[in-house]
């Protein structure tokens, strides 16, 4: 039924777009392309898991743990590896090749801590209830999904437009050097986009976790060329881009699924973002900069 599908799409795409939410955030302001990211959806995933099994929180305990959790986690990282090359005004290359030996190693530790086998969450831990429109169903899992997303990414605009430390935070986006001129502690605030990143990349593992109750180590892999679609299609760091374009390609991949293949899935992000830079390099929503000499 196509109306079931179209909502599996968007549950599915609104994971993808928060997940993306972050990635592009990051990539606007910090101007990094952080290969870590990926890892942070996993943390999220992994601490929520730990949390419903041993401490046996509710599910909205560990939603909001599990973001808190991949944001600390984002804000070491970045201190620990990229701090050094952003005083020194390195470029986007050295933190590419930083953070991929960086998660490599991460990928590889957690797998030796925690294994590669899938975990799920405990039986009982998600109410499988539903609601029933004709042949329509929409469980409470899925109500859950759409609502976290879109309240996180009201929360965001409201944190980036109506803030002062929005306001920094959009400062920062346009010039770094400008920025400490106008006497922002720019570190604070590349604190706080760390942070802010982690949580949305943390949160969209616990929900994708939730989703389909499928947890490991390297789940975050596969997200990172969802991720890189989302943003490239939906225009580099544009916030709006990047929620529709993660709804976008959510429909695509349950959509192709159902009606194509299953495996066929898999090559629709890749088919999108090498069409996408074929085509409209700047994205949905980006626009061209304009060099001046």
């Amino acid at each position: 039924m196509l109306a079931q599908q179209l909502v599996n799409g968007l549950v599915l795409g609104a994971t993808y777009a928060l997940f993306a939410l972050g990635l592009t955030l990051m990539f606007g302001v910090l101007r990094v392309i952080n290969l870590t990211y990926g890892f942070y959806f996993s943390v999220g995933a992994l601490v929520a898991l730990w949390l419903a099994r041993s401490v046996g929180l509710p599910i909205w305990a560990v939603v909001l743990l599990g973001g808190v959790a991949a944001g600390l986690v984002a804000v070491v990282v970045d201190g620990v590896l990229l701090t050094r090359l952003r005083r020194t005004k390195a470029g986007e290359l050295p933190s590419l090749m930083v953070t991929l030996g960086a998660v490599l190693a991460l990928y590889s530790l957690s797998a030796i801590w925690l294994g590669t086998e899938i975990q799920r969450f405990p039986f009982d831990f998600v109410d499988s209830s539903a609601f029933e429109i004709g042949d329509l169903r929409i469980s409470l899992v899925q109500i859950l999904i759409v609502c976290v997303t879109f309240a996180l990414v009201g929360l965001l605009f409201v944190l980036l437009h109506y803030t002062r430390v929005g306001l920094m935070i959009r400062a920062l986006a346009e010039n770094e050097d400008t920025a400490r001129l106008m006497g922002i502690n720019v570190d604070a605030i590349v604190i706080v986009v760390s942070f802010v990143s982690g949580l949305l990349g943390g949160v969209g593992g616990v929900l994708i976790g939730l989703n389909f109750n499928a947890i490991q180590p390297f789940m975050g892999e596969t997200m990172m060329l969802r991720g890189f679609a989302v943003i490239i299609i939906g225009g580099l760091g544009d916030i709006r881009g990047a929620l529709i374009a993660g709804v976008l390609l959510g429909m695509f991949e349950v959509l192709t699924a159902s009606y194509i293949s299953s495996s066929a899935k898999e090559a629709v992000a890749f088919g999108a973002l090498v069409l996408t830079l074929w085509f409209r390099p700047t994205g949905l929503f980006g626009r061209k900069e304009v060099k001046r000499a």
